[in-house]
């Protein structure tokens, strides 16, 4: 395989450069496929919870499919907490960050924002503040987040729930990760 003619970045030409943007292209064209296998591997359940992590993912994100909404937020639903394994204390902006290009930025705000409005929940248990959320008080994002921790993450650890399977799920995060990157 062709690589680039050098050993530090400031001395690469045009041609090196072309070369490895052909490359990333190709690899960032992957993600959904990468994702689908990272989500595969989340089986394991983290210690004191009744559901895997893969398991609260797919229940999330059938409540979401179940209420209708769109293909966007079901795979952002589906991926809310993918930085639970790498970055589990700041598992949301994570996760927002990596759907980033990809979706709206309303659905990249609920995402990144989930973690401070889950709080809500438990907070107060552990001596910290339930209302963090209350910050964010007349975001244009504030109640389509509070309905997303209510309604699909923050009940979505039940081993008796019947969710959709990964599988029904990757078409729709194959499709949203196609799309043509954009900035938001």
């Amino acid at each position: 395989m062709k690589t680039v003619s050098f050993t530090e970045m400031k001395h690469g030409t045009k041609d090196d450069y072309l070369l490895l943007d052909k490359h990333e292209r190709e690899f960032a064209n992957k993600t959904g496929e990468r994702l689908i296998k990272f989500m595969e591997n989340l089986n394991e359940t983290l210690e004191g919870y009744k559901v895997s992590r893969l398991e609260h993912s797919l229940q999330s994100a059938t409540r979401a499919f179940n209420d209708k909404a769109d293909e966007e937020m079901i795979v952002a639903t589906l991926l809310h907490d993918i930085g639970d394994e790498l970055a589990p204390m700041n598992h949301s902006e994570y996760a927002a960050a990596v759907l980033k290009p990809y979706v709206s930025k309303k659905t990249h705000w609920i995402i990144e924002k989930h973690g401070e409005f889950q709080m809500y929940y438990y907070a107060h248990h552990l001596g910290g503040n339930r209302n963090k959320r209350d910050q964010y008080k007349g975001h244009e994002y504030y109640e389509d987040t509070v309905n997303f921790c209510e309604n699909w993450d923050q009940k979505s650890f039940d081993p008796n729930y019947k969710s959709m399977s990964l599988k029904d799920f990757e078409p729709m995060v194959l499709k949203i990760f196609s799309r043509t990157p954009h900035a938001n």
